[in-house]
């Protein structure tokens, strides 16, 4: 991601006229987010629009900035709204305060119900809104919809000021539709039309008011598209055919690869939510599905967040691994350009589509700035050959991965220590470029803040395992010259890691070496990531892990960012002390690498308690309080809900619990000291693919131990290893 979320600013400087006085952007816990392609949907719990953070955007352009729904002027009494189960509608359900008098009597309180269902499908926002009438008698229901289109880009909704902006017409007014208009300074114009299923009493620039005629008992439909263009007329047929769409895209996005099912009901509906996040998180773009990162703030391809999450679930879905391997791949770097931090072999961090972008007001229209992301483009490469043995597909991506891996040796040959580092070309661009982005995460013991160029230890731990990942790859096209090119690197890289980082004093290794070689004797989460990859020895490896189990770094909830003490620990900071769950899962891999398979069945109970307080989801990151009796976890208040590799967490650390790794090169299934979750007695797997086979495994709790067998699917042409 990029750096940390800023609110809006809701000024008039760029010219435009201030917004109406709203509340601050809501927390992860109280918005409402849908999602389909490259338009996504952000609403409070009415399904209002109220400016601040919420809006209809398409492209990184919010072309929705006001919808809401008044009663007479007033508005209505929330009972309840919720996202479906599969993530397609939105629903939520109110009702009437005292309304007065129209010529007749006035309608009592709680006797109007209106229910307030929509979805998104190809770049429209379909809604219905059935109003209910309780009451005894037929009455007319005054109903007021309010909307405005900005048309500011997700950068100006996140904080960024512009000197200029370009012009919105003004609006055109039909008999059941408006048209809103901007022609922005890149020339491309960006459009809303607002149409209604039936022509209201008064229509103008920003409103619609309706007189419903509603017999006692009875229920009236009134249909709403917005788009970016006027439609056929919105009604029933329309809504319904377009639904079945929706639902059955999403229905085939969660049904992709293996499937997870287990003895408890609550932990089912936790795994069910995170697929059904992914799903609604992955865009089919042409070169396959691509998760984006995540909802509202980074609803767009970010390379980091779609490896990790690729990683996280390539033991399930390697075809989400293929599609991001893709994708990156035809978006390499391929120039050099201090602006987008760029150089020839560098794989992508972000790209955008808003207007800030298109003008190179900002770097992000496709931006390479994350030291980290070429090197896990490699891991994930290795990782899915092996879970794959698709070497037809390695050898479609070499070219790729050869400049990749030409972009890491010369950027950590050009420094004199042989590490991986980075230093932002540009002051447009991010001053850190470790998954650790924001301002402030990167710090001396002393609380100073380092001068660069900066080499991240959990980034030598990628170099190390990408190395490795190249030696086996190319040994197996082979290049043995090569192989053993990579080979000897990342030995020595490895022996120059355990030099340079370890803090024999602390028992960690440290957070970071700066420009003058200095180590930011820090401990954070970060050395997890090395447990991850397999670098450390076993001895160290076991204190690493100790100390990621204890209170300074575990709240209760997860694995904190940052040890309590530290010189800038604050648990409500983006990155030093918070948890993000996607880190944590790491951690939890990295135990498990090391046999530490208590810690990861802890961490699992911990994140699984996490998530059911948080509606059954992950959350970006939360506050890393240490964890008390009776209370919860206490959110990020702008964390992004859903999160791609927070929805990813459970099934990393899932498997890391399993002890289950897949090497499809042999047609076999290790399975080493498998644990269950806390509570959970019988864990089924059923449809993982190894080559054309497709295996059933249930993992079964007996006595103090978990035996493993196989239910169905192709047995015979797979093996399965199993150590009790």
């Amino acid at each position: 991601m990029t750096e940390q979320v800023l609110a809006p600013d809701t000024g008039a400087s760029d010219g435009l006229p201030p917004l109406e006085a709203v509340p601050a952007p809501r927390g992860a816990a109280h918005h409402f987010a849908l999602k389909h392609g490259d338009t996504f949907l952000v609403t409070d719990a009415f399904g209002d629009i109220r400016g601040a953070g919420d809006g209809l955007f398409r492209d990184d352009t919010r072309v929705l900035s006001r919808f809401d729904l008044t009663l007479a002027g007033q508005p209505p009494s929330l009972l309840g709204a919720a996202v479906s189960e599969d993530n397609v509608f939105f629903t939520s359900h109110v009702t009437n305060r005292p309304l007065p008098p129209l010529g007749g009597r006035s309608i009592p309180e709680g006797v109007i119900h209106i229910e307030r269902a929509r979805f998104l499908w190809q770049e429209r926002l379909y809604e219905r809104l059935a109003v209910s009438n309780y009451s005894d008698f037929d009455t007319t229901v005054p109903l007021t919809i309010g909307f405005t289109a900005d048309f500011r880009d997700m950068f100006e909704v996140r904080g960024s000021s512009r000197p200029m902006r370009g012009d919105i017409a003004p609006p055109q007014v039909g008999g059941d539709s408006v048209l809103l208009r901007y022609e922005g300074l890149d020339d491309l114009v960006r459009t809303s039309v607002i149409a209604f299923s039936a022509a209201p009493q008064k229509l103008t620039a920003g409103r619609a008011d309706f007189m419903i005629a509603v017999r006692k008992h009875d229920c009236v439909e009134l249909y709403i598209e917005v788009g970016r263009d006027r439609p056929a007329l919105p009604g029933r047929a329309r809504f319904r055919a377009a639904a079945a769409r929706a639902r059955f895209s999403m229905r085939a996005g969660r049904r992709r690869g293996g499937r997870l099912r287990s003895s408890g009901r609550l932990f089912n509906n936790w795994i069910d939510k995170s697929r059904a996040d992914l799903a609604l998180l992955t865009t089919e773009l042409p070169t396959g599905p691509y998760p984006y990162a995540g909802i509202p703030w980074f609803s767009t391809p970010f390379g980091r967040d779609a490896i990790v999450t690729a990683l996280q679930t390539v033991w399930l879905d390697p075809a989400l691994a293929r599609g991001v391997l893709t994708f990156l791949s035809q978006n390499q770097a391929y120039e050099t350009s201090q602006f987008q931090d760029s150089a020839p072999g560098k794989i992508m961090h972000e790209t955008r589509k808003g207007e800030m972008t298109a003008l190179g007001e900002l770097p992000f229209r496709k931006y390479y700035g994350g030291v980290d992301t070429t090197p896990l483009f490699v891991m994930l490469a290795g990782a899915y050959a092996t879970r794959t043995a698709d070497l037809a597909f390695i050898d479609q991506l070499w070219p790729s991965l050869e400049a990749a891996m030409g972009w890491i040796e010369d950027q950590s040959g050009a420094n004199g220590h042989g590490f991986l580092d980075y230093a932002r070309g540009a002051e447009t661009g991010l001053a850190n470029q470790g998954w650790k982005d924001s301002s402030d995460s990167i710090f001396h013991a002393d609380g100073r803040t380092p001068d660069g160029p900066i080499a991240l230890v959990e980034v030598q731990g990628y170099v190390y395992a990408a190395l490795r990942a190249m030696a086996d790859l190319a040994r197996r096209r082979n290049e043995l010259e090569s192989a053993a090119h990579w080979l000897a690197r990342a030995q020595a890289l490895r022996t120059a890691v355990e030099d340079r980082f370890w803090m024999p004093e602390l028992g960690f290794y440290g957070l970071a070496t700066d420009g003058h070689g200095e180590l930011c004797r820090v401990r954070a989460s970060n050395a997890g990531h090395l447990l991850f990859v397999g670098l450390p020895s076993d001895d160290r490896a076991a204190r690493v892990a100790e100390q990621l189990m204890s209170a300074p770094f575990n709240t209760g909830w997860g694995v904190r960012t940052l040890a309590h003490g530290a010189a800038r620990f604050n648990p409500m900071s983006y990155h030093n002390g918070s948890v993000w769950p996607h880190d944590t899962a790491i951690c939890a891999a990295g135990l498990a690498r090391y046999g530490h398979r208590r810690g990861v069945v802890r961490l699992l109970s911990e994140a699984f308690e996490a998530a059911v307080h948080f509606g059954m989801r992950l959350p970006e990151l939360f506050c890393g309080f240490p964890r008390s009796p009776g209370e919860s976890p206490i959110a990020y208040p702008v964390a992004c809900l859903p999160q791609a590799w927070s929805s990813g967490a459970v099934f990393m650390i899932l498997q890391a619990c399993l002890g289950l790794q897949i090497d499809a090169w042999r047609r076999e299934i290790h399975i080493d000291r498998p644990s269950l979750p806390i509570g959970i007695d019988r864990m089924a797997l059923q449809g993982l693919a190894v080559g054309d086979a497709r295996i059933d495994l249930v993992f079964q709790r007996v006595g103090e131990r978990v035996v493993v067998f196989s239910e169905g699917g192709d047995q015979d042409s797979v093996r399965i290893l199993s150590r009790i």
